[in-house]
């Protein structure tokens, strides 16, 4: 990709390019060229709200990283491409394939933390600030977007009032403790100040008039406090750069609010600092000597953290003496390496001076290597090496979500809508029937990422899922369904135990309870739960569990089977014995009592149909009679086979081993009472047989019933007539 710049631009590459090599251990400058080229190009007809052309912002950010957060020549090149895919129509595909697929991670992972904040009030900073490190993972794109920031606030001027005070609100809460923990004190500072002058701008111009007024007087003091120990530093032929400290508006401000002093009583105002060329850590220990016999030092006010470093491995001597005319000076002596790490240092401690109690494992040991591999590498094998996979490994097991109205929750990794739902509130949970994702409708089960804006659709009509609990990923969320599905169970399992109950009560059924767990169990239900359930389900006929038929039965005629048995019966009774004057006369048994033989029986004479055969106790006889009583003839069945007739009985049990053994031993050893023939179907662990056997009379028919009932694994024994057919 090639292309002609300007003279200027020409200036601009070589300034940036000359920065890099001064800076940077190692510089790629064909890939530096071409990344300052494409951005050029894709930002030509843009311009910012100053006028200027908008790509100038790029190139500043780039300039801000060469200049003053010097890493690596992948974060330059990543700053001059952060806003080409937001701002035109290139694709990080696009730039993967161009230049390297880190870049294009960077990239992206600048474009996304920028949207962020889009439209969201910021009330948790420092749950904004976890957001930010959980969607990062290289930390790159967290030093791109410090410059990015850096660069906005320098320019804050020329946008609107509303929208300044926003940013540098953002800036004060969210980037500048940010930079802090990165070790960017020169950025923390800068950020500060310009953030303050925006969100109080009085102050601010109060201070910074102050601090300009007493500068000459600052300045001729600091001149004479300090004479005598250049003097006595030139004895012992040390090299060193000595200096005035730069005075930060904000931090003055929050002294004189924390200490509710004037601003004539901050005492760090008067400052010296000296930086050590040897990077030998006992100079600073000899020029502390020189100085506390110079001046008498205010021992609460000494502190080494050269012993003892900071967490975010801060070192310097810090100390407070009296100097000329009775005023406080701070004196801070450091070697020039203890001083780059103060100054651009990129990891400092996540919990450093922010008054949090808690302490972060991860952070801390993710720091140690940070700060390993700037003093033990060298600069060929920090860059090559180790700053390739230079990845900030910090929150990655959670996401931070926006709710519709800008507050923010935190949720494990790989939530989704459920999770947020439940997170909201059980009810919401529980009638969550959709999400909107970004502002689009997706799946229940979408896996969302920080940064999301989330918004739950209910309705009163939906339940818990049971599918749910495949997909969500917090113990809120999986404990709410459990309880809830677990009511519902409770509701199903006993209206399965309704349906049941009401089943074996309409077929004259009884199960005690050890049959009932055995026929559970025997339908693959480890318990009797899991059986009523899958009845409410309707998983389990119960009409073929507990009244199987032949497939060839004919469903549509249920009482085909009894037909036969009464022509059996009938037949082998050799009919009815018709007594006086109605001898001879045709005659035929009634539909609506089908009596058979063992039936005490009575004839009734009808017009055009001759006698017909009823039940004593037929309804229907009871009320044709009472007007009617002439038309009643007797009638009985004859003695066959020794006194013996044949009688029906419906049988239902569990089918198992022996069971037809047990059946037939009981009917032929109770006054050996003769099978005429037996007849059994089996369905689902149940069976259901009709017997027909000669007794003598209704009283041994119902005797050989009782004895039947007696049997293991028998359900219910009857006779066999239309009601039990």
């Amino acid at each position: 990709m090639e292309a002609t710049i300007s003279v200027k631009h020409q200036r601009m590459l070589d300034d940036l390019l000359k920065i890099c090599k001064t800076n940077l251990p190692a510089v790629n400058e064909g890939l530096i060229k071409k990344a300052f080229q494409l951005s050029y190009e894709s930002h030509k007809n843009d311009f910012r709200a100053s006028g200027e052309p908008y790509f100038n912002h790029p190139y500043e950010v780039a300039m801000i990283i060469a200049r003053e957060i010097p890493l690596d020549d992948v974060s330059v090149v990543s700053a001059l491409l952060h806003d080409v895919v937001e701002d035109s129509d290139i694709s990080l595909d696009f730039l993967g394939k161009e230049f390297s697929k880190e870049i294009a991670e960077i990239v992206d992972g600048v474009t996304k933390i920028g949207g962020v904040f889009k439209g969201q009030e910021i009330t948790q900073a420092e749950n904004y600030r976890k957001l930010l490190l959980s969607m990062v993972k290289d930390v790159r794109v967290i030093l791109v977007k410090f410059a990015d920031r850096l660069h906005n606030m320098r320019t804050l001027e020329f946008v609107h009032p509303q929208k300044q005070r926003r940013i540098a609100k953002e800036t004060l809460e969210i980037y500048a403790p940010f930079a802090h923990r990165f070790g960017l004190a020169v950025l923390k500072w800068e950020l500060e100040d310009l953030a303050f002058k925006y969100l109080n701008k009085e102050a601010y111009e109060d201070i910074a008039k102050k601090i300009k007024n007493t500068r000459k007087e600052r300045e001729a003091f600091i001149a004479k406090f300090s004479k005598p120990i250049v003097e006595k530093l030139k004895e012992l032929n040390l090299k060193y750069e000595m200096g005035g400290r730069p005075k930060h508006l904000y931090s003055v401000y929050r002294k004189m609010i924390i200490q509710n002093r004037p601003f004539e009583d901050i005492y760090d105002l008067l400052a010296l600092r000296i930086i050590l060329e040897n990077n030998d850590p006992n100079e600073c220990y000899y020029v502390l000597g020189v100085i506390n016999q110079l001046y008498k030092p205010i021992s609460d006010r000494f502190k080494d953290f050269i012993s003892i470093p900071k967490k975010n491995n801060y070192q310097s001597i810090h100390t407070t003496v009296i100097g000329p005319e009775g005023k406080l000076v701070e004196v801070q002596i450091r070697t020039r390496k203890m001083h780059e790490i103060a100054e651009k240092g990129v990891a400092a401690h996540w919990k450093y001076k922010e008054k949090l109690v808690s302490t972060d494992k991860d952070l801390e040991e993710w720091v140690n290597w940070v700060r390993d591999i700037f003093e033990n590498a060298s600069k060929d094998e920090a860059t090559k090496e180790i700053l390739a996979s230079f990845k900030l490994n910090l929150y990655q097991d959670e996401i931070y979500i926006f709710t519709p109205k800008g507050d923010l929750r935190r949720l494990p990794l790989n939530s989704t809508p459920v999770d947020f739902a439940f997170e909201i509130h059980s009810n919401v949970g529980y009638r969550c029937i959709g999400a909107k994702v970004n502002g689009k409708i997706v799946p229940l089960d979408t896996v969302i990422h920080s940064g999301d804006q989330v918004e739950i659709i209910t309705s009163k009509n939906q339940h818990p899922n049971k599918s749910w609990l495949q997909f969500v990923q917090t113990h809120k969320a999986k404990n709410s369904i459990r309880k809830y599905l677990n009511k519902e169970e409770e509701k199903l399992i006993e209206n399965g135990k309704e349906i049941w109950e009401k089943k074996i009560k309409k077929l004259k059924l009884s199960f005690s309870n050890d049959e009932l767990l055995k026929l559970a169990r025997k339908l693959k239900f480890d318990n009797t739960r899991q059986l009523y359930k899958a009845i409410a389900h309707e998983k389990v006929n119960l009409d073929e569990l507990l009244n199987p038929t032949t497939e060839a039965e004919d469903k549509s005629a249920p009482d085909v089977a009894f037909e036969k048995f009464m022509d059996v019966a009938r037949t082998t009774a050799g009919g009815v014995v018709v007594e006086g004057d109605q001898k001879g006369f045709a005659y035929s048994y009634a539909k609506c009592c089908n009596p058979i033989p063992g039936d005490q029986v009575i004839g009734y004479v009808t017009i055009g149909e001759g006698i017909k055969i009823h039940r004593k106790d037929c309804k229907n006889l009871i009320n044709m009679v009472k007007t009617n009583e002439s038309r009643l003839v007797p009638v009985s069945w004859p003695k066959t086979n020794g006194a013996f007739f044949v009688a029906g009985i419906i049988i239902r049990g569990e089918d198992m081993p022996g069971i037809l053994k047990d059946i037939s031993n009981s009917i032929t050893t109770y006054q050996n009472t003769n099978i005429k023939s037996v007849n059994i179907t089996t369905g689902d662990s149940m069976f259901k047989g009709t017997i027909t056997v000669y007794v003598k009379d209704l009283d041994h028919l119902m005797k050989l019933i009782d004895r039947l009932k007696k049997n293991r694994g028998i359900y219910s024994v009857e006779r066999f007539d239309t009601e039990n057919s």
